[in-house]
């Protein structure tokens, strides 16, 4: 059983993070046809000699439709404050209504949100030459929280997905890194702990498609990758615990990579993307450490 005071502080830290109002955007595109096919940038504030690298920001929320890319703003915000060019990424989520089995609305869709994802990434270089010129694709590094999280390291990894995959990438993606923060980095273990409610296996479609969609949405299936790779933790997150992403660094490292683990004292979920908490400083420093 949880305890009691972790769930008290858990909810303190989401109370938090979610305080602060939604930042708009200073341009939007579109990258597809469906109305959550849009990223929103945010140019880099204050005076830059040179074009500023271009942060991908993937929110979490279970891959879930209650939770939407508005929730990340002030994050957004924060790195952009911080001398970055962002585009945050909406993609499709899952129903409304519960389904599966489900006591709640299922996560994701598939293969709807990894198409989403795909094509934004793919889309981003162009658009963000329109939308944010001050931005520098040759220098882009993915984050992601949670789900987010999730998706961020799925996007690095579409080279080594299984051959036949519409989403396989011929070579690497043009990346400077990857930030994943309190990401369901590794399937199998976050089922385990139950993480999200099963979320992971909803995202598949449910138990009768675990197996076989597995290899091509898991990250930590898809090793090693290649590309820089940092995962940033808070010890004391009840929402994705640290042992998956313990796990999914584990399986870099068997599979001949390594992945940085930062583990931050004191921290639970939210104060990763709370630009009122320390932590999130934390994750500005990790990101710059792959940009710059």
């Amino acid at each position: 059983m949880t305890d009691p005071a972790a769930v008290e502080r858990d909810a303190a830290e989401a109370a938090s993070a979610f305080a602060h109002p939604a930042v708009a955007p200073d341009a939007t595109a579109a990258y597809g046809e469906h109305p959550d096919h849009v990223v929103d940038f945010y140019a880099p504030r204050g005076e830059t000699r040179d074009r500023a690298p271009l942060v991908v920001l993937l929110h979490g929320g279970a891959w879930r439709a209650p939770y939407d890319r508005l929730h990340v703003t002030p994050f957004a915000d924060f790195l952009a404050r911080r001398g970055f060019a962002v585009a945050n990424v909406e993609y499709r989520r899952g129903s409304s209504l519960p389904h599966q089995n489900a006591e709640g609305p299922v996560a994701g869709r598939w293969p709807e949100t990894f198409d989403d994802v795909a094509a934004a990434m793919d889309a981003l270089p162009g658009l963000a030459a329109t939308a944010l010129p001050q931005a520098d694709v040759r220098r882009t590094v993915v984050t992601g929280h949670s789900a987010g999280g999730h998706l961020a390291l799925w996007a690095a990894a579409r080279h080594v997905l299984p051959a036949g995959s519409p989403w396989r990438l011929s070579s690497p993606p043009m990346l400077r890194g990857v930030v994943a923060l309190a990401p369901i980095a590794d399937f199998a273990v976050a089922e385990e702990l139950g993480v999200c409610g099963g979320a992971s296996a909803q995202l598949l479609g449910g138990a009768d498609h675990w197996d076989e969609r597995l290899p091509y949405a898991d990250p930590a299936a898809l090793l090693p990758t290649g590309i820089a790779t940092a995962v940033v933790q808070g010890r004391d997150d009840i929402v994705v615990p640290q042992q998956v992403a313990e796990a999914y660094v584990a399986a870099a490292a068997k599979a001949g990579e390594m992945v940085g683990l930062t583990l931050l004292d004191a921290v639970g979920h939210f104060p990763l993307i709370d630009p009122a908490a320390d932590a999130c400083a934390v994750v500005a420093e990790e990101i710059s450490q792959l940009a710059w």
